[in-house]
């Protein structure tokens, strides 16, 4: 008697099998991005950066709502800039691309070269970051008291010379959005850090559908230059944690380099404090690994390029036209309605090609919805809907006068259950783990041919030192991850944060737990 076939997936190989290769397959089945000609960079394509353009929006409004504005700063950074903040510097060195030269010129041996008369006075570096180039011109901008805070954010491209790369979680270029900020006093600016801390916090759990863990990073983990760092942490389905966005309280160490300074209400010249905070296209290689499954691409409504997608199911040429009509009426229908802050967005294919086809392309593309029509629902007067996160031959039934309104609807349930299946999946992988024998169990994979299988957060004390850190990291590649601030919801053994114990690596005393994890 032959055994029963596994059922097969629409992505090979799956998660279990070959994580690493399953997310790049994931992103190349649901047409998100590709590789660039250029080495560690990427091509966006058109439903990849509808994510992005969505995760804009509504990142944008919450920017300005808290009183921030847009402005756009230079892409090329003066070299004498960067050296301004030695800590800075020496942080981002190894990641910089250099421009020497403003023209190419005919070669000897033919092609171009850069010409040795066009050698720029001052090299310039293309934006790793842009600290440096903002204080400059923060400097002239900030003159009273009353010209504070500073409130500015900018979207942009930068580039980090990365060896290793991965669509979306890290190339040499990526897409992100850097705020800068100027106050009076250190609280305002460090209030102000919080703030933001927590504007990512509410993005990533409300939008990504993504549950966060808020903290401190530890002083080897903090952007250089920084007084603190703050980071959301998420938990990916391969137990690995994700970095998902950093707010920075600079403290004076940028006004210093730069020349920030103000007169204040008693006319004396006070040096100012700054912050910077930012996230980037990583975010999209996050939803990526929090929701999708062995058949592609899962989507959170809220950050979904389209919510529906309506095709239809021919029997003879004399279904054609009322089939046609009854799709072009219900998508008119739907995109009346409203889900959140965005009108329901409905595409139709009507390519010809199998419904089959259409099918499996639509489930690797994450949509949310999808609705076929044929001639038995024309004539029940019905639609068959299918959601992105039930399998994919699930199938309800709706009556075409009830669909549209029901739409928000079942894209709320959707929105709100991926949380709190990514929620579940995060609060099962969490552990307090007191034992250093344990601890090294809990990150070493338990076998050779499925290396992923192993880790997600432990909570563990540590006493605090770099070089029980530094321990952990070169025995296991194992980081604290972050501080918790306020607890984690929803985790098992979140209430014993706060308890005394001792460091999980030398045994002297510790007064919290902290967050280990491998990470990406």
């Amino acid at each position: 008697m032959s055994k029963a076939q596994p059922p097969k997936s629409a992505i090979s190989p799956t998660r279990a099998e070959d994580y690493a290769e399953w997310y790049q397959q994931v992103v190349r089945a649901a047409d998100l991005a590709e590789t660039s000609p250029v080495r560690g960079c990427m091509v966006i394509k058109p439903w990849g950066y509808a994510i992005w353009e969505n995760i804009q929006r509504v990142l944008d409004g919450m920017f300005k709502a808290t009183g921030h504005k847009n402005a756009y700063f230079p892409l090329f950074i003066p070299k004498s800039f960067l050296e301004k903040e030695a800590e800075h510097v020496e942080g981002f060195a190894k990641e910089c691309a250099v421009v020497t030269h403003h023209r190419l010129v005919a070669g000897k041996n033919g092609g171009l070269v850069p010409d040795p008369e066009a050698e720029l006075e001052e090299p310039l570096i293309v934006r790793p970051t842009s600290e440096t180039i903002i204080g400059a011109a923060f400097a002239q901008w900030v003159q009273s008291y009353r010209d504070l805070p500073l409130l500015i954010n900018q979207w942009a491209n930068v580039v980090r010379w990365e060896l290793r790369t991965r669509l979306f979680l890290r190339t040499a270029e990526f897409l992100w959005q850097e705020g800068h900020t100027v106050h009076a006093t250190a609280e305002d600016a460090r209030e102000e850090t919080l703030r933001m801390l927590g504007v990512y916090s509410t993005f990533a759990e409300q939008y990504l559908a993504m549950p966060v863990i808020r903290g401190p990073k530890t002083a080897s983990e903090r952007f250089p230059g920084a007084v603190d760092t703050y980071s959301i942490e998420a938990l990916m389905q391969d137990r690995k944690a994700l970095q998902a966005g950093t707010s920075h309280f600079l403290g004076q160490n940028f006004s210093k380099a730069s020349g920030i300074r103000f007169l204040d209400a008693a006319g004396q010249q006070q040096l100012a404090w700054t912050t910077s905070w930012g996230v980037s296209t990583r975010l999209v290689g996050g939803l990526i690994m929090t929701h999708s499954d062995d058949d592609g691409l899962v989507l959170p409504p809220r950050l979904a390029p389209a919510h529906a997608v309506l095709w239809p199911v021919f029997r003879g040429d004399d279904t054609r036209a009322p089939i046609l009509e009854a799709i072009e009426k219900l998508a008119q229908a739907m995109r009346a309605e409203r889900f959140g802050d965005r009108a329901v967005e409905v595409e139709t294919d009507l390519r010809d090609i199998s419904g089959g086809d259409k099918q499996w392309e639509w489930i690797k593309k994450g949509i949310p919805l999808r609705i076929e029509i044929g001639p038995r629902d024309l004539a029940s007067g019905s639609a068959m809907v299918m959601r992105r996160d039930r399998g994919p031959k699930e199938k309800e039934s709706i009556p075409f006068a009830e669909l549209p309104k029901r739409i928000p609807e079942l894209l709320e349930s959707m929105q709100r259950g991926l949380f709190e299946k990514a929620l579940a999946f995060r609060d099962e992988q969490t552990h307090a783990i007191d034992d250093r024998q344990s601890f090294d169990r809990f990150f070493t994979p338990k076998s050779a041919d499925k290396p992923e299988i192993h880790g997600g957060l432990a909570l563990s004390h540590w006493c605090g030192r770099a070089e029980c850190e530094t321990a952990i990291k070169d025995a296991l590649k194992v980081t604290v991850r972050c501080i918790p601030l306020h607890g984690i919801d929803g985790a098992k053994a979140a209430e014993r944060l706060k308890e005394p114990g001792a460091c999980i690596v030398c045994r002297e005393p510790s007064q919290e737990r902290v967050v280990f994890a491998k990470s990406y």
